[in-house]
């Protein structure tokens, strides 16, 4: 079954086929269902389109502004891609009266069929489910937990030094992902399992002291987001092959809890989120892996809603995580579009104690000299976009170090990471001295 698990979903045979069977679906339903009916057809098929058009910005006003299912906007590209998809399910509709039961098979197939390729078009605007295998979860389900002897033993240091470092003993050409759980001992946190990238040179007789990069996935999601759209191995594989099997040990926790919720990884009514991040996190990575204690190679960083966590908690606690890299983060967290609902769901009639948190108000308060962060959003993503020159600019006024690219080609998409990681990487590799 490997070669079904291994088809790609987001360019390729399927993508291609989707586009040419979604179109025949289309062209199936637009055609009159009989002859005498083709003026009035033309004008349901229009009818249909503009009542399509209308249900989708209807349904997505009401999402952002009476729901607040979502802090920003949803990209147009992907709500255009929804329309074909509502247009075909009404124009189904229409014909039905003047269906025979085959006429109806068809059509309901010919709608399937569009709704398939508006499907397929989301995920690669998306880029989450690259393969059938991200999409079930069947490369996930293979990952084991991390075992005993992977961990760091009573009395072990931290390692030999980095700079200069020659490994010693066989070690693999690839890094290995792991799975465990951190639990929240002082948050409260109830959370899903992390992930972890151990590099080759984690298995080295010789084990050097490896920076750690925590990462922090989109919202909604999860920690395996980092690994199906985000490439998190195959771009930290790459890496590392550059660098003589060096990359940073990467921890991908959990700051929501599950799917849906949003904690804003903050310490607010919701959850405790940022005791999570800045405590129970970092103290299980440091009694469990053996790998670099000392902070200033460490660093945070995320994609949208992680993203806006990173630089959280790069800028709450520089000196945990001194370094950030933020791909296409929010200007500030958010649970809606408007501010006040944020305020109300987080710190109801204190909007103070949340304004004192966000990454802009700490930046006009406190000098940030000794950090760095690095910035991204998609060129095609002017929300985004906005944020990432507000955020850059806030920063190199406050001392930050700051590296902001927008991303051609892309949206808001995991593309914004995975066409920048190698630099990102370097960028951190360059604070970290350990840039060969």
């Amino acid at each position: 079954m490997d070669w079904f698990f291994d088809i790609r979903l987001i360019d390729g045979p399927v993508y291609w086929a989707s586009l040419a069977l979604g179109a025949a679906g289309a062209a199936y339903l637009l055609l009159p269902p009989s002859a005498l009916a083709r003026r009035t057809w033309l004008l349901k098929v229009i009818a249909a389109t503009a009542a399509a058009f209308a249900l989708v910005a209807s349904v997505h006003w009401a999402l952002i502004n009476v729901f607040s299912v979502f802090p920003e906007n949803i990209p147009d590209t992907v709500l255009l891609w929804v329309v074909p998809g509502v247009a075909a399910l009404l124009l189904l509709l229409l014909r039905m009266p003047r269906n025979t039961w085959r006429r109806g098979a068809a059509g309901l197939v010919a709608a399937l069929l569009v709704a398939a390729l508006s499907a397929v078009q989301i995920n690669a605007y998306f880029g989450l489910h690259k393969t059938v295998s991200d999409l079930f979860g069947a490369a996930l389900a293979r990952i084991p937990t991390l075992e005993q002897e992977l961990m760091r033993q009573p009395g072990q240091s931290d390692g030999v030094a980095l700079r200069g470092w020659v490994p010693q003993g066989d070690v693999p050409a690839e890094g290995e992902l792991r799975k465990a759980f951190i639990p929240g001992d002082k948050s409260g946190m109830n959370v899903r399992d992390a992930y972890i990238y151990l590099p080759p040179a984690y298995f080295a007789q010789n084990r050097p002291a490896l920076p750690v990069l925590v990462l922090v996935a989109g919202q909604p999601g999860g920690p395996a987001d980092w690994l199906t759209g985000g490439q998190l191995q195959s771009h930290l594989d790459s890496y590392a092959a550059a660098h003589g099997g060096v990359a940073p040990v990467v921890v991908v926790p959990d700051a929501n809890g599950s799917q849906s919720a949003n904690t804003m990884c903050m310490d607010s009514r919701i959850a405790h989120a940022d005791t999570y991040l800045s405590e129970d996190v970092p103290n299980w990575i440091k009694s469990t892996l053996a790998v670099d204690t000392n902070h200033s190679r460490w660093a945070a960083g995320g994609f949208s809603f992680g993203g806006t966590c990173a630089l959280q908690l790069g800028t709450r606690h520089p000196d945990l995580f001194p370094a950030v890299l933020s791909f296409s983060g929010e200007a500030e967290p958010a649970i809606a579009k408007e501010r006040q609902k944020t305020i109300d769901a987080s710190f109801p009639g204190d909007p103070e104690a949340f304004n004192r948190q966000t990454p802009l108000a700490i930046m006009k308060e406190q000098r940030f000299d000794g950090s760095g962060l690095y910035l991204t959003a998609g060129q095609d993503d002017p929300e985004f976009v906005a944020y990432l020159r507000t955020l850059a600019a806030a920063a190199t006024e406050a001392g930050f170090t700051v590296r902001a690219h927008e991303v051609e080609h892309t949206g808001h998409s995991w593309d914004t990471s995975s066409k920048r990681i190698a630099d990102a990487l370097d960028f951190l590799a360059e604070r970290w001295g350990t840039a060969g």
